[in-house]
């Protein structure tokens, strides 16, 4: 007869646990072709059974790429934050209604995923589209670009202070948050000081003028955003992180040649940084909560000349997720960050479906094929210890 032991962990929050599980590794069914293949092995496994997780922070394309790629996403998580930047930019709710829809139709059968949809914000936005955005019922936030600072970013916005104000204003009144790429894209800024430049030109002063306005600072990559997420009212600044800020620092960039599929903007930053994000995201904080910033590309436009920026992690992102918070002796807090702190932030319900995770070796592969092409994933050829179910 086999024994199972249980362990339950509170999370600080209200009617919440992490519920992990031990017990010995069973053999998987064969998984699909697009799913993790597990490796076998006899030792004992821990389980966690999470509510399921959101993605506060994803790109999921358009055309061939967005029905390659959402399967991934929409396996894991209940919802997600969906970017505006395509080509061309998502500057409308009409626009983003009609995303919406090609976004369902790419889902697989029977899927409950929900994407959460975005306005690109530009010079030219007008209040009137906030509250049309608003009254639309699946426009969620708005999404701050500087000009030039990052993929098809080229359409946003010049001048925060002097051609945005009302815009924001009226998402004061809409209660709509602003998510922002906080990155300053003065070209005399290092590119590993831009983070901090933004906060203390943009970010700062923004929120000293409008402190009601809510604000997520996305995919945050260094001590100074902590500092300054830290130093916010609670509840209404928080920040998206990804993992590969957790995991990685600009060393992988260059260890063994150049690596193109370990470049993002955000830029990887020093150590210290990276380790100030991870005692910041594993310290139960309600401030922090999940958001991949999955980016996918197809495998030429990342290796040649002039490589886009941007990791597709979605495959990958829970496993990579709990690895840091059993590295840090947290697991307990890792249900609040993946499952509680965002939709909180938001005002909307946790989901009520669950997640396994499983401690159980698998093989991340080396790339996804498609219509056009591949998709190199985060952690292609490496292995993972902890694989992702359904319940």
């Amino acid at each position: 007869m086999l024994a199972y032991c249980s362990i339950q962990f509170l999370t600080g929050l209200p009617g919440s646990s992490v519920t992990l599980s031990r017990q010995p590794n069973l053999l998987p069914l064969r998984p699909a072709a697009w799913k993790p293949c597990p490796l076998t092995s006899k030792e004992v496994k821990m389980e966690l059974t999470l509510t399921r997780p959101d993605d506060w922070h994803l790109h999921l394309r358009d055309g061939d790429l967005l029905q390659a790629v959402v399967p991934h996403s929409a396996g894991h998580f209940g919802r997600a934050i969906v970017m505006p930047n395509l080509k061309p930019p998502i500057i409308t709710t009409a626009a983003a209604l009609a995303y919406r829809e090609s976004i369902l139709k790419a889902l697989p059968p029977n899927s409950g995923f929900d994407p959460l949809m975005t306005l690109y914000l530009t010079d030219n936005t007008s209040p009137e589209e906030i509250k049309l955005a608003r009254r639309s019922g699946v426009v969620f936030a708005v999404k701050l670009y500087p000009a030039g600072a990052t993929t098809n970013s080229q359409d946003g916005v010049t001048d925060v202070f002097g051609k945005c104000l009302p815009v924001l204003e009226e998402m004061v009144e809409q209660s709509m948050p602003l998510l922002v790429h906080g990155e300053a894209t003065d070209p005399n800024v290092d590119t590993f000081d831009r983070e901090k430049v933004f906060i203390e030109t943009i970010l700062e002063p923004l929120v000293q003028k409008l402190p009601r306005l809510k604000v997520v600072m996305e995919h945050i990559t260094t001590m100074d955003a902590v500092r300054f997420i830290e130093s916010c009212s609670e509840g209404q600044v928080a920040a998206t992180v990804t993992p590969q800020h957790l995991i990685l620092n600009r060393n992988s960039l260059f260890q063994g040649g150049l690596q193109p599929h370990n470049y993002c903007l955000p830029v990887l930053k020093r150590e210290t940084h990276r380790q100030a994000i991870v005692s910041a995201v594993t310290s139960g904080s309600i401030r922090y909560f999940l958001g991949t910033d999955s980016a996918p590309h197809e495998r030429r436009r990342k290796e040649c000349a002039c490589g886009c920026a941007g990791i597709y992690n979605a495959p990958v992102a829970l496993a990579l997720y709990a690895k840091v918070f059993e590295e840090a002796g947290a697991l307990d807090k890792l249900e609040a960050f993946t499952s509680f702190n965002g939709p909180d932030f938001y005002g909307l319900p946790r989901n009520a479906s669950k997640i396994v995770l499983r401690q159980s070796a698998w093989r991340v592969p080396e790339s996804y094929t498609y219509v056009s092409g591949e998709i190199v994933p985060m952690f292609a050829g490496q292995t993972l210890e902890w694989l992702p179910s359904n319940s």
